[in-house]
């Protein structure tokens, strides 16, 4: 574990992606720390680059793909120079993945448990009973029923979310000491992502793991964060504690996030919900200034250079932003019309 206590730190990782009309620039000089225990919640619309990112934490981005950083490390581990065996021997056993789509990331020509026991096989010596043994009980954890049974099934005959519940446990079969979750409740219903939010927060506080979370929902981030990370085009546009965040958003495209969902207590029944009009822009060639300038009400001249990053008072919040003073004190409503 590093001096402060962080058992995963980024500084400055930037993804590039090579193209027939330039260079993608997917992931643009990022960073945070996670301590253990801790939740992160990375935030932001589709194509914001948080899967990306994920993949380049398990070294999972093909060859032809250039991820740089000024530091990435896991434990002391250097994630940038370790090599495909080093890296095979951190993925499943220290750090695992749980992907968004578990129809895709299960193989159908296996069982559940031969999928389950191949995980801790590969990583764990010991007899084939013992990793037998564990994935049983886990599949008992995560709250599937008649687990020795369901050992002997294909994924094809699960529903989406005992799927799911197999990729976490999977995940847990060798006692990871960090958890990367890809948008795991996509295409469940609003009950089952219920449960598995709840079930990865109850597994996490049991086994003393520190967890990424990667989501477009503003809901569950709500639910679950220590931390948050407002993900933008390739960049962290606000970073802070879950509280702050919610409290006090600095940064427009977080507070435009923020006007997208019902508050408890403030939005009345029949009111129309914010919206963040424009889109995404492209991020291939050179990418420079305020990536929101284009869809943001409070966009200056000076936008159109690089922000540099801010931090609010107390020095745990910051933003990439000017507008903070310039809208401070608008409510939600002349925000949403300037």
């Amino acid at each position: 574990m590093t001096q402060d206590g962080a058992i995963l730190t980024v500084e400055n990782l930037s993804i590039d992606i090579p193209t027939e009309t330039g260079t993608l620039h997917a992931v643009r000089n990022i960073g945070f720390d996670l301590k253990p225990g801790e939740t992160l919640c990375i935030v932001g619309e589709s194509g914001s680059g948080k899967s990306l990112t994920s993949l380049a934490l398990m070294g999972l981005l093909g060859s032809s793909i250039k991820t740089k950083a000024n530091r990435m490390s896991f434990d002391g581990i250097d994630l940038i120079r370790a090599g495909k065996r080093q890296m095979r021997s951190l993925r499943g056993a220290r750090m695992s993945m749980i992907f968004q789509e578990p129809m895709t990331s299960l193989n159908p020509a296996f069982t559940i448990g031969d999928q389950l026991i191949e995980a801790m096989t590969l990583h764990v010596k010991g007899p084939k009973s013992d990793a037998r043994n564990r994935a049983i009980d886990l599949l008992q954890k995560v709250g599937i029923t008649s687990a020795e049974s369901r050992m002997s099934q294909y994924p094809h005959q699960l529903s989406g979310g005992l799927r799911q519940r197999v990729m976490i446990a999977m995940a847990l079969m060798c006692g990871p000491e960090l958890i990367i979750a890809d948008e795991p409740t996509t295409a469940l219903d609003v009950t089952i992502q219920a449960q598995i939010l709840r079930l990865l927060k109850d597994l996490q506080q049991e086994f003393g793991m520190a967890m990424i979370l990667i989501t477009h929902d503003l809901g569950v981030v709500a639910r679950v964060a220590d931390q948050v990370a407002v993900m933008y085009a390739g960049e962290l546009v606000e970073t802070g504690p879950t509280a702050e965040i919610f409290a006090c958003p600095s940064h427009p495209y977080t507070r435009g996030l923020l006007r997208c969902i019902p508050q408890p207590g403030k939005t009345e029944r029949g009111t129309r919900l914010g919206t963040i009009p424009g889109i995404v822009p492209s991020l291939v060639g050179d990418v420079s200034g305020c990536a929101f300038r284009t869809r943001c009400a409070h966009a200056r001249d000076i936008c159109r250079s690089d922000i540099p990053e801010q931090t609010a008072p107390g020095e745990t919040h910051s933003f990439r932003c000017i507008a903070p003073d310039g809208f401070a004190g608008m409510d939600e409503t002349e925000e949403a019309r300037a």
